[in-house]
C-alpha cells in the first residue's frame, strides 16, 4: 500500500505543480489584485473593498451581467437541447453516421475569433449573406445587428460554435446504454417517443448534467464572438462580462477593476453548476 500511494503522488505531483501555477496561484493573485487600483504595473494602491462597492454601483456591469445570464440561457436550451436531438437522430440511424459526426462537430475546431469574422460577413449590410439572400428575392436590405437584435445576432453563433461538443457527449452517452434495454422495451411495445422518455433520457441524466454545467460555465467565457462581431454593441446593449473585464483591466488599465469583474464571472459560474448539480442529482440513474 505504501508503495502505491508512492506511485500516485509521483504521478499527481506534476499535474498538482501545473494547476498551483498556472491555475490557483492567478485565482489567488487576482483576488488580492482587486483589492487594489492599479494598472497591473508600478501604480498600486490598496482601496478595500472599493472596487467591490464600485461593482455593485456599475450600470454598465449590471447589463453585461444581465446579458451574459441571457447568452447562459440560451446555451443551456439551445446548445444543448440541439445536441440532444441530433444525437438520438444520428443514433437511429445505421448508414451515415459517420458522416453526421464529422459534419457536427466540425464547428468545434474552427477558432472563436474566425467564427466572429465570419458571421460579421454575414450580418454585413452592403454585402452580407443574408442582405444578397433577401436582395435575390427581391426584399429589402436589412440592418442586423442593432441595439435590440444585437444580441440575439452574438447568440447564434455561440450556439452553433458549441453544438457538436455536446453532440459528441450525449451520442457517446446513448452508445454506453446496453442495448438489452432496448430490447426488453420493444418486447413490452415500448418504441418511440415512450422509448426515449423512459428509458434513453433517463440513463443519461448525468452526462446531460455535465453538459449544462460545462455550458453554463462556458457562458461566462464569451468574449471573441461578442467582440468581434459587436463590440458590446450601441449604448452596450450586447455588452457581457468578458468584453466589459477587458475594456476595464486592458484598453483603460483599471486591472483592479478588471480583477473584481472577474471574481464576479467565478463566483456566478460556481453558484449557477453548484444549482445545476443540485437540481438534476435526484434524477440520476445508473445501470
Amino acid at each position: 500500500m505504501k508503495g502505491d500511494r508512492l506511485y500516485i503522488i509521483l504521478f499527481m505531483t506534476p499535474a498538482l505543480l501545473m494547476a498551483g501555477i498556472f491555475l490557483y496561484y492567478p485565482f489567488f493573485e487576482n483576488i488580492k489584485l482587486s483589492f487594489y487600483r492599479t494598472d497591473g504595473f508600478f501604480n498600486s494602491t490598496f482601496i478595500g473593498f472599493d472596487n467591490y462597492i464600485r461593482l455593485f454601483n456599475d450600470q454598465i456591469a449590471l447589463n453585461a451581467t444581465l446579458n451574459t445570464l441571457e447568452l447562459m440561457l440560451y446555451v443551456a436550451i439551445f446548445q444543448v437541447g440541439i445536441a440532444l436531438v441530433l444525437a438520438i437522430m444520428v443514433d437511429s440511424i445505421k448508414r451515415g453516421a459517420g458522416f453526421f459526426r464529422t459534419t457536427f462537430f466540425f464547428p468545434i475546431v474552427i477558432s472563436g475569433a474566425a467564427i466572429g469574422l465570419l458571421f460579421s460577413l454575414i450580418y454585413n449590410y452592403r454585402n452580407g449573406l443574408l442582405n444578397e439572400i433577401l436582395v435575390s428575392f427581391g426584399l429589402e436590405r436589412q440592418v442586423w445587428l442593432t441595439e435590440s437584435s444585437a444580441l440575439y445576432m452574438v447568440a447564434i453563433p455561440t450556439i452553433w460554435h458549441y453544438v457538436g461538443f455536446y453532440f459528441i457527449i450525449i451520442l457517446t452517452a446513448i452508445a454506453k446504454i446496453p442495448d438489452d434495454f432496448y430490447e426488453a422495451a420493444k418486447l413490452e411495445g415500448i418504441t418511440g417517443w415512450k422509448r426515449m422518455t423512459k428509458i434513453t433520457l433517463p440513463l443519461i441524466v448525468s452526462d446531460m448534467k455535465t453538459c449544462l454545467i460545462l455550458a453554463i460555465t462556458g457562458a461566462l467565457k464569451i468574449f471573441e464572438l461578442v467582440y468581434i462581431i459587436t463590440r458590446g454593441g450601441h449604448a452596450r446593449q450586447s455588452e457581457v462580462l468578458g468584453t466589459y473585464m477587458y475594456q476595464k483591466a486592458i484598453v483603460d488599465n483599471a486591472m483592479g477593476y478588471g480583477a473584481t469583474l472577474s471574481i464576479l464571472m467565478v463566483v456566478i459560474g460556481l453558484t449557477l453548476a453548484f444549482v445545476t448539480n443540485k437540481l438534476l442529482k435526484r434524477e440520476e440513474v445508473t445501470y
